[in-house]
């Protein structure tokens, strides 16, 4: 879309937008900075996207362009920044922040999400970017880090917080094998800390993250001796699918009341 001609009046309104907003901004926002009623302002926003001065990211969503832009539909907002305001309150983690804090050598075209809005769709297309969202209530909404990008800061979850996700939701990580590797990543690595993750483990509430915690540990052959033995002090009761999206088939493994629906291989050691 090529830009149009836009008359002085509007000229200030929008340079004012240009001014105050360097991440998406929404309609209720844009009105209070030019002190404007929801439906004129709506109908301002859209008919500056019509004609090219803004970019409409989503319903009542809005992005500015660069003055000197000459095709605005060609610039595409950091898909981060447009979640941000889109999802909030949210976060980024799953497969998004194992790629963030280098724990998988994966590269996924998908955005995962956190969020602790009600959405009617888990799949969201924005910009050609595919968003996966995760709903949980607010109260689960620790063991985060601020993250800067562009001049905004955002939420993604720390590499202990991430593990527990992966654990959780397997199908965050790309499915338990591939959780399995972001687990060695994190054991061997850097961001390793043991305390932390049991302490997040435990936060959350679901006891099957240790279940699996504990066998991933032992098959992957990592040195986590005091952790495998927390995992089994705190195990719940019943049988839970090591990867809850691989089936019910595969034998029971008693110690770790875990359905071995998925088989899981250790790394092999670097030559």
């Amino acid at each position: 879309m090529k830009r149009r001609g836009i008359n002085a009046e509007n000229l200030t309104k929008l340079d004012l937008l240009n001014r105050k907003f360097q991440s998406p901004f929404s309609v209720n926002e844009a009105g209070e900075v030019l002190e404007m009623p929801p439906l004129p302002m709506r109908r301002l926003l859209a008919r500056f996207a019509a004609r090219g001065w803004l970019t409409r990211l989503r319903r009542d969503t809005y992005r500015t362009v660069p003055m000197g832009a000459t095709n605005p539909a060609e610039i595409i907002e950091d898909p981060w920044l447009v979640a941000d305001h889109a999802f909030s309150p949210c976060y980024f983690g799953g497969w998004t922040a194992c790629e963030h804090w280098g724990l998988t050598e994966q590269l996924f075209r998908d955005v995962i999400v956190v969020t602790g809005r009600r959405v009617r769709y888990r799949e969201v297309i924005i910009q050609d970017t595919k968003y996966l969202l995760h709903v949980r209530q607010e109260k689960a909404f620790f063991g985060l880090k601020k993250v800067w990008r562009s001049q905004s800061q955002v939420l993604v979850s720390d590499p202990s917080r991430t593990m527990v996700d992966l654990l959780d939701c397997p199908s965050m990580g790309g499915g338990i094998r591939a959780v399995g590797d972001c687990l060695v990543h994190y054991w061997n690595g850097s961001h390793r800390n043991a305390p932390q993750l049991l302490e997040y483990a435990l936060k959350l509430g679901n006891r099957t993250v240790l279940k699996r915690l504990g066998y991933l540990l032992e098959a992957l052959r990592l040195d986590a001796a005091e952790t495998i033995g927390v995992c089994l002090g705190n195990l719940s009761k019943g049988i839970s699918n090591l990867d809850p999206d691989g089936g019910d088939e595969g034998r029971i493994l008693k110690r770790w009341n875990l359905r071995l629906n998925v088989t899981i291989t250790p790394m092999e050691e670097p030559s």
